[in-house]
């Protein structure tokens, strides 16, 4: 049995779950999610509680997603709720972020601007020209959005120029020595 699929979710007040046979509808106020349920995992609801198990006879796929299922479900109902953030750093002389309704401007240090328009439920905020916040209700979507905006120009480990999470901490490596031999 997994330790994780066993523990019970909470669904706050204001949240709405909605079984319908295979798929898992999630309402809150910060949009709606669903999630389809694996083969050999059932879900339960009794008042504000919501249950994850799986059928004894089912397959060991079952029981490995178990775990996952429950884990999804959990963040589907904490980012209809609270939401999930991401935030990102923009370091180096010259490179700067700004919105421009729903597309993300980006200057780092190209010879042209780069675009990149939010998905569908993704929102973005820029402070002081290079402080980036990414906020959703799909932590996944979240995260790949702020992966995505960190890949167009990865820190280097020299300098540490480029676009960091707020979170990470880049190893800094020597330079090259001037004058020994």
């Amino acid at each position: 049995m997994s330790r994780v699929g066993k523990v019970p979710v909470r669904i706050p007040q204001g949240v709405k779950v909605i079984l319908n046979g295979a798929l898992v509808n999630v309402e809150g106020p910060k949009g709606k999610l669903t999630h389809t349920l694996p083969v050999g995992v059932r879900v339960a609801i009794e008042q504000d509680v919501l249950t994850v198990d799986r059928d004894e006879a089912a397959s060991t796929q079952a029981a490995a997603l178990h775990g996952l299922t429950r884990t999804l479900i959990a963040n589907m109902v904490h980012g209809v709720h609270t939401g999930f953030v991401r935030e990102l750093d923009i370091v180096g002389v010259g490179y700067r972020a700004a919105m421009k309704g729903q597309v993300l401007n980006l200057l780092l240090g190209y010879s042209h601007p780069i675009d990149y328009e939010m998905p569908v439920g993704i929102t973005a905020r820029v402070d002081n020209n290079t402080h980036v916040v990414v906020m959703g209700a799909d932590k996944m979507q979240v995260g790949m959005v702020a992966s995505k905006i960190r890949s167009f120009r990865e820190p280097e480990p020299y300098q540490g120029k480029g676009i960091k999470y707020s979170d990470e901490v880049i190893i800094r490596k020597q330079g090259k020595a001037a004058g020994s031999k």
